[in-house]
């Protein structure tokens, strides 16, 4: 399979403060499978280190109350594309994420409270009917 992998569960320090959050159970998905980097934030035109954001409402706002959803949905379509250009089979997506998070996000309030939701890149995927995956789920065995 050819997955699409958020770079920072790779190794690359792409995160929003220039960190990454490599994952060992995520490297080790390419004995089995092809990887494709992608971090959709900087495919969106944000630089590294950028402010946190978090989605309020269909908004996504960082935390110095600037709007940043256009780039975040750029991102997400670039995403898409490189997908879709690929041929991939599936995402794994950085968990909690207001692009790549898969089922809880943060909620806004940037007090570390999470609130049932995607990010913006993952609900993209989710529509088209793409399988995404978090570093969680691959830990516990998938995909």
């Amino acid at each position: 399979m050819r997955l699409l992998v958020s770079a920072c569960l790779l190794g690359a320090c792409c995160r929003y403060d220039g960190q990454s959050r490599q994952n060992e159970a995520v490297l080790r998905l390419s004995d089995e499978h092809e990887i494709v980097p992608v971090c959709p934030e900087q495919l969106g035109g944000l630089p590294t280190p950028r402010p946190p954001a978090e989605i309020r409402g269909e908004r996504v706002i960082n935390c110095r109350g600037t709007d940043v959803t256009a780039s975040y949905q750029k991102g997400a379509a670039e995403t898409l594309r490189l997908y879709d250009l690929l041929h991939c089979s599936g995402a794994v997506l950085k968990a909690r994420s207001p692009s790549c998070g898969k089922g809880w996000i943060y909620n806004g309030s940037f007090a570390g409270e999470l609130t049932p939701g995607n990010g913006v890149t993952a609900a993209l995927l989710l529509s088209r009917g793409i399988p995404v995956w978090t570093e969680e789920d691959v830990e516990n065995g998938l995909p």
